[in-house]
């Protein structure tokens, strides 16, 4: 880590990372079932249902690898292993209905996972305003809550919310 990087997060460097390393696992695991919920949905819907979700699998990775890079430049490792991915998650589990062509519930399944990214992503800027002046972290939290945002309109107008 550059030396003026520490001296920005010295006091709470070692818990930036663990909150840093718990959104990546978060990131990697909305990914995961985005991409398989896009490869798996089926009926009439599935392509217009499916394109969306593989639109939002690309960008929960593309924030995944952020987060990770960020870890980096702060002295820290992103998690290395899926065990512990999972552990450290603050959402390890997106519940996708088994029925396929319902669209409303893996829709649903899909909002429930984003408006939980906005509770980290906010809880995230609450630690950062109160405990550092990283205006780095600050801004890519900023950043990809926006995109968290994005994706919750998103699904909600294929809700028809």
């Amino acid at each position: 880590m550059a030396q003026k990087t520490r001296e920005l997060v010295k006091d709470i460097a070692d818990e930036l990372i663990r909150l840093l390393n718990k959104a990546y696992a978060d990131e990697l695991i909305a990914y995961f079932y985005y991409k398989t919920a896009a490869l798996l949905v089926k009926g009439i819907h599935a392509k217009t249902v499916a394109e969306q979700l593989e639109e939002i699998a690309k960008e929960e990775l593309e924030h995944s690898e952020e987060l990770a890079d960020r870890i980096i430049q702060l002295g820290g490792e992103p998690l290395d292993d899926w065990d512990a991915i999972t552990k450290n998650a603050n959402y390890p589990k997106v519940d996708l209905p088994k029925d396929r062509s319902d669209y409303a519930g893996i829709l649903k399944s899909v909002h429930v996972a984003e408006q939980g990214a906005i509770g980290v992503y906010d809880d995230l800027m609450k630690f950062l305003q109160s405990h550092t002046k990283d205006p780095v972290t600050w801004h890519l939290i900023r950043h990809i809550m926006g995109e968290e945002m994005h994706h919750e309109e998103e699904v909600e107008t294929l809700l028809g919310l």
